[in-house]
């Protein structure tokens, strides 16, 4: 019941010797999600012993190359290894357009489908969804249209303590109205409510991935609470001119968002390559403000643990 986030890459703008352009993985239940997909992908998942394979859904923030420059290579490369299931892409317009000039001129006997889903970056909607989770677009603040994406595991059916069945002579209909949260209230005044009788088996886990963007609390409500929250964090504190010049956030604004957000935990991201400091200095700056802050290094994992509950509990 895993919801661990693997970092492939932390760059933003250009890849150094230590460091690649922006890319994550998100494994859900092992279900495999890729975040980005910057130049080096492919060799971070071999690295980290990731399958290329496994990888079903893509979701790319914005069309700037930082982030989607290895998407090529990844296309044609499940094409050589006889993919044939169909590879789903998210992403700002026109990354229809961009697919279909890759494969014209590189991939036209690609043995698999693509299909691309034109993200709205200004609206949040839910753009994506199974029996686990549902992700939805969190419409950012960039340089160009740029959406982040909110997953979120979906709310389980709730158990119900068998002993109170026969204690109340609970019909089947009833049963499932508790199940699904819903109280009991009977022809005879009698009142069975679901807080009494059932608990959730866990508790639903959330994740927010917000890159790139420029300071804004247009998303704060969206993300309140969340588990954890990736954000990138391009600029030191003191660069504030530069951060929003270029439409991205210091160490000092990325933090604010997780603490007004109220978020679980923290991970920086996106570092600019100006810089000759070690990347603690953004770690440190960040938890000026917001302490349960993370470095996003390349090979680092972050789980967010599954919290099993065996008693009744509140609705």
């Amino acid at each position: 019941m895993r919801f661990k986030l693997t970092v492939l890459g932390c760059s933003s703008a250009l890849p150094t010797i230590s460091k690649y352009q922006t890319a994550h993985v998100l494994n859900v239940r092992e279900q495999f999600y890729l975040l980005d997909c910057g130049e080096g992908v492919q060799k971070q998942l071999k690295r980290y012993d990731i399958s290329i394979m496994s990888l079903n859904q893509i979701f790319i923030s914005h069309l700037h190359g930082d982030h989607v420059f290895g998407l090529f290579g990844l296309i044609s490369s499940m094409g050589l290894l006889g993919r044939t299931r169909v590879l789903e892409i998210f992403a700002p317009a026109p990354i229809q357009e961009i697919v279909n000039n890759h494969i014209k001129y590189f991939d036209r006997w690609l043995p698999y489908k693509i299909k691309c889903h034109t993200v709205d970056t200004k609206n949040r909607n839910i753009v994506y969804e199974n029996s686990s989770i549902t992700v939805e677009t969190i419409p950012l603040k960039h340089s160009v249209p740029t959406a982040g994406y909110l997953f979120r595991e979906k709310t389980p059916e709730r158990n119900i303590d068998k002993s109170v069945i026969d204690k109340y002579n609970l019909g089947l209909a009833e049963i499932v109205k508790l199940k699904r949260g819903e109280d009991i209230f009977r022809d005879n005044g009698e009142s069975i409510m679901c807080s009494d009788v059932t608990y959730a088996p866990y508790s639903p886990r959330s994740f927010a991935y917000c890159c790139d963007t420029g300071y804004t609390e247009r998303y704060l409500e969206q993300i309140k609470g969340v588990d954890m929250l990736m954000q990138e964090t391009t600029y030191h504190k003191a660069d504030k001119v530069n951060a929003k010049k270029r439409f991205h956030c210091t160490t000092h604004d990325t933090a604010t968002i997780a603490k007004n957000a109220e978020v679980g935990k923290l991970i920086i991201t996106h570092f600019s390559t100006r810089y000759n400091t070690p990347l603690e200095v953004y770690e440190q700056e960040a938890k000026e403000v917001f302490e349960n802050t993370y470095l996003a290094k390349e090979g680092r994992e972050f789980e967010i643990p599954f919290v099993k509950n065996n008693s009744i509990n509140k609705c």
